[in-house]
């Protein structure tokens, strides 16, 4: 039954809320999260079990058993990858340019939304006006390259998106691995 046949189905009952796999690649396979959009002027998250602990998932068919438990509708297109360890490389070498300014930009809105996922864990750098302008260049996709001009990061922007990164990495490994890790 398609999401609008079962709203209808159903009159009175509250719409289910949409939902989509985020993958993330590890040495040992890929974790599954569930990604939520942020309803109105909430953020996006993902989700978490009553502790506050991320939830991942080896396998689609646990987590469309947890979002049919809980009343989500499990989108699969359109869900998303992000490769934590080509990340890290970037953030530790300062002269490896090889990586896209897409997988950056998935990389810092992941994170963002881990950040405001977690109760634990260390917060993301306070973001100025630095990184206002370093987004903004990342989003229009010309941030890492040198020909870009103004459009390119400068040395400043590049570090402090680096740092947000880099916290974002710590994040990641305490949500899975718990504290301590890195």
């Amino acid at each position: 039954m398609t999401h609008a046949a079962s709203a209808a189905a159903a009159p009175g009952r509250p719409r289910m809320a949409d939902c989509y796999p985020y993958q993330i690649a590890t040495g040992r396979g890929e974790l599954t999260l569930i990604w939520r959009p942020g309803e109105g002027d909430a953020p996006d998250e993902l989700a978490v079990d009553q502790l506050g602990r991320l939830l991942t998932f080896h396998d689609l068919e646990p987590l469309q058993e947890y979002c049919d438990r809980n009343d989500w509708n499990l989108v699969r297109d359109g869900g998303a990858t992000l490769d934590p360890g080509v990340v890290r490389r970037w953030v530790e070498h300062a002269d490896l340019d090889s990586v896209s300014a897409g997988l950056l930009l998935n990389a810092w809105n992941f994170f963002e939304d881990l950040s405001h996922s977690l109760k634990a864990g260390p917060p993301l750098p306070s973001q100025g006006s630095i990184h206002n302008s370093a987004y903004e260049k990342i989003f229009g996709g010309d941030a890492l390259e040198p020909t870009a001009g103004d459009a390119a990061w400068t040395d400043e922007e590049t570090a402090v998106v680096r740092e947000l990164l880099r916290v974002g990495l710590t994040l990641w490994e305490q949500a899975v691995h718990g504290p301590g890790a890195d």
